[in-house]
């Protein structure tokens, strides 16, 4: 096992130098002048030439690039052109909104997509299997801009039902101020005791939360049928039924086992992808994320900030897929050989 984790991690690491080092290329070869953006609108050309010393853009790339790994490695993410802040401080700033945002839609993904896949695996060519398969196709293939606009038509124009952007009422930073500790305004919200706060907290994440989930729903829903229909038949379900466990007890305890494996590594990939999804659904909702930043990074062409949004998100995805890849290999041990 230690073999197998320690392969692994290497194995992460050589697939995050290879993000770093593609996109540190890929941003520096754009056309702008990032000194220009950091000395401003009005500076000269003396005061642009000592923005990129202080900056490090007068150096070779390649000097540029052993420079900015060596700060990662150190905990210096560079600095911001556009905010004139730590990169990593900024990210741990506007990162909570977004982790939030697609832990909720994941959870609400799984709490929804296993119990269908399920349900449809147990009906399979029933008219409820067929509903269940045709709805899983419209969640994964919906492009999300417009499910967005529709939801905010709906339950935010017509109904009234739900709020159309922002993370809470700006009202309330007044008669129940958030005091942050953790970064997250539900978690916070909720240590603090802030029960208005929480509410409208709460009331913000719904709508985006459920966009964000459509896909990763739709991809569980289908991938939990498959598999709970390709091992239906193998000899320890026949032996279940010979022992007389009902058909819910099959499905769910013993069909489901063997499904968790690719299920698992499923939701470790929707997870990257649903936090890069969701810098989209961020701008339509106005929620204060790591889309936010990204945008105001690209627009003024700020390649540190940009490169940090992208280790991140790297990082991230990496890491889910690690830690899944490490739980399968502790629960089959016959993945350490793979």
């Amino acid at each position: 096992m230690p073999v197998f984790v320690a392969r692994r991690i290497a194995l992460a690491i050589v697939v995050v130098l290879g993000v770093i080092v593609v996109t540190f290329v890929v941003v520096h070869v754009v056309p702008g002048d990032p000194a220009a953006t950091w000395a401003g609108p009005h500076a000269s050309a003396s005061q642009i030439a000592g923005a990129r010393k202080y900056l490090g853009l007068d150096r070779p790339l390649a000097v540029q690039l052993v420079s900015y790994l060596g700060g990662i490695a150190s905990g210096n993410w560079s600095i911001s052109i556009h905010t004139h802040r730590s990169v990593l401080s900024d990210l741990m700033t506007v990162a909570p909104a977004s982790l939030e945002l697609v832990i909720t839609a994941l959870v609400l993904a799984m709490v929804a997509g296993i119990p269908i896949g399920l349900f449809s695996a147990r009906r399979p060519g029933r008219p409820a299997d067929q509903l269940i398969r045709a709805g899983s196709i419209v969640g994964i293939s919906m492009p999300i801009f417009w499910m967005a606009l529709i939801l905010q038509l709906v339950f935010s124009q017509r109904l009234k039902l739900l709020p159309a952007a922002g993370e809470f009422s700006p009202g309330l930073l007044f008669t129940h101020p958030l005091v942050k500790r953790t970064g997250f305004p539900v978690i916070d919200s909720l240590l603090g005791g802030n029960l208005p706060m929480l509410g409208s907290t709460l009331t913000h994440l719904i709508l985006p939360a459920i966009v964000v989930a459509a896909y990763p729903a739709g991809l569980i829903a289908r991938m939990v049928r498959a598999q709970v229909l390709d091992t239906i038949g193998d000899t320890h379900i026949l032996n279940a039924r010979a022992l007389g466990f009902g058909e819910r007890q099959i499905f769910s305890r013993f069909a489901m086992k063997l499904a968790w494996t690719p299920v698992a590594a499923a939701i470790a990939l929707v997870f990257g992808y649903s936090l890069v999804n969701t810098f989209l659904v961020e701008s339509i909702f106005d929620w204060p994320g790591l889309g936010s930043y990204a945008a105001a990074s690209i627009a003024t062409l700020d390649t540190p900030a940009i490169l940090g949004v992208t280790l991140f998100v790297a990082v991230a995805y990496v890491g889910a897929n690690l830690v899944v890849d490490v739980v399968q290999a502790a629960i089959a041990p016959r993945i350490r050989l793979r």
